[in-house]
């Protein structure tokens, strides 16, 4: 009996040991993915960032490959993408917010707040292409017919698809913690004679408004890397838009369109700009996981 007992214990320690192993193993994986898949952008961008120099780059509005006077440049692409992230953002709020109060305050609990979570997560799983052609083929001749801009399509198209699929995204993470505040503080300011617009602006808000503002953060990460809908709509010209009707182009979307034909210094700077996108979002999601963190201790 003993013996039984001893070999049990032992058999049960082994495997406590394999399962530390397989977890330890299972964790390293993402670092070392992540860390590989930034040493292959560094190396095969390495070239562009030679030939043209780190800051001429990036600042550089030519992009030609003409044989033998080639010269790229990430400028338009990286104003094309900040103009279609920072007006996605602008026609998001109006829309996230308000659903996020619904969610989360004012019919917190109810059914009606579920079947509203319910289609904003359908939203949110709804693939981009599905969005890109409702764009491509109902907005922009809408767009046209309205004579906003006579092509259709261009940076305000591609904003106007773009804040639509991330309203769920930031609605729902503010809906969260907009249900995180404690109802002791709104009690409290209700028995105070406060009305339910008074403790949304000067309890909800100023509790949950880190938060609320790292979603934003976030969802700004989901639309910098949107590729497949900006690249229907936003025009595909390289050029520098002057107006948010102008038609450009995105960082992602530069690289889906020229990369299959790119080789030599065309395809290392497509290469460069994927590398300073995938630094832009990563620092974007940093910022907002940190904001998250420090607004779940508060």
């Amino acid at each position: 009996m003993k013996e039984w007992l001893y070999c049990n214990k032992r058999w049960h320690l082994m495997n406590d040991k394999i399962y530390k192993v397989l977890l330890f193993i299972a964790a390293i994986v993402m670092p070392v993915v992540c860390g590989g898949v930034v040493y292959a952008l560094i190396t095969d961008a390495y070239a562009a960032f030679e030939h043209f120099g780190f800051l001429k780059f990036l600042t550089s509005s030519e992009w030609s490959y003409t044989e033998g006077a080639e010269q790229y440049g990430a400028l338009p692409f990286i104003t094309g993408t900040l103009m279609t992230t920072a007006l996605a953002l602008l026609f998001c709020i109006p829309f996230s917010l308000p659903v996020a109060l619904f969610v989360g305050e004012y019919f917190k609990g109810t059914r009606i707040a579920a079947v509203l979570s319910t289609v904003t997560d359908l939203l949110a799983g709804i693939p981009s292409i599905i969005y890109g052609l409702w764009g491509f083929y109902t907005l922009r001749p809408l767009i046209m017919a309205l004579n906003i801009s006579p092509q259709g399509s261009g940076v305000l198209t591609a904003s106007l698809v773009l804040a639509i699929m991330i309203v769920p995204y930031a609605a729902s993470l503010s809906a969260e913690f907009i249900k995180m505040v404690p109802n002791d503080l709104k009690e409290g300011a209700y028995s105070l004679g406060a009305t339910r617009a008074e403790v949304i602006r000067k309890v909800v808000f100023p509790v949950a408004g880190s938060g609320i503002f790292s979603s934003y953060i976030l969802a700004i990460g989901r639309a910098l890397g949107e590729t497949m809908t900006v690249t229907m709509l936003i025009g595909n010209t390289n050029n520098i838009p002057e107006t948010i009707t102008s038609t450009g182009n995105s960082m992602a979307s530069i690289i889906a369109n020229q990369f299959g034909e790119a080789d030599d210094l065309r395809l290392s700077s497509l290469i460069a700009i994927g590398l300073v996108l995938f630094l832009i979002t990563a620092l974007i999601n940093m910022v907002g996981k940190i904001m998250i963190k420090r607004a779940r201790i508060a």
